[in-house]
């Protein structure tokens, strides 16, 4: 069975064997290809995934976020699947009281510590385009408004002098 002892793993997320254990008890992040059910002598498997959801928990923690809120956001993408099929095409953004997951191809951002609430997410950059297209437009239409005018008035112009003349 290909995989990643603990040792192995330790080495490979910065994170302790007593974080390891202590993860895998309380259902954090369990090794995926073999686990101990209790059995002393028995060792953790991890695979290259589960490597990957050390560090991100281990990173979650180390910028401040309690255990609780890391177990509450991991539950929940657990749930919606987002970890098992595409947990590289996800972005954690955290303002310290919240984790947010971002997915890569979306313009969208879920709570993930909210049950997936929409959170309000601003794209800068589309907002920027999006005022600039509206300004083109709107020196445009004032250009052909003046141009009306000024064929307007020379019209005008044109009859005045025909009137007076």
């Amino acid at each position: 069975m290909e995989g990643f002892t603990a040792q192995q793993a330790t080495r490979l997320t910065s994170c302790t064997p007593h974080q390891l254990r202590y993860w895998d008890k309380v259902a954090l992040v369990e090794p995926s290809l073999q686990q101990t059910g209790g059995r002393p002598g028995r060792r953790r498997l991890y695979s290259f995934r589960d490597l990957v959801a050390l560090r991100v928990v281990r990173s979650l923690l180390d910028n401040g976020m309690s255990i609780q809120r890391v177990r509450r956001a991991w539950d929940y993408l657990r749930r919606t699947g987002d970890m098992e099929n595409h947990l590289s095409e996800i972005r954690l953004v955290t303002d310290g009281d919240s984790i947010f997951a971002v997915a890569v191809d979306e313009e969208e951002i879920l709570d993930a510590l909210r049950q997936g609430q929409l959170a309000f997410f601003v794209a800068i950059n589309d907002i920027t385009q999006s005022v600039e297209e509206d300004v083109s437009r709107f020196e445009l239409d004032r250009t052909q408004f003046l141009e009306m005018l000024r064929f307007v008035e020379d019209d005008v112009l044109t009859e005045v002098d025909e009137a007076s003349g």
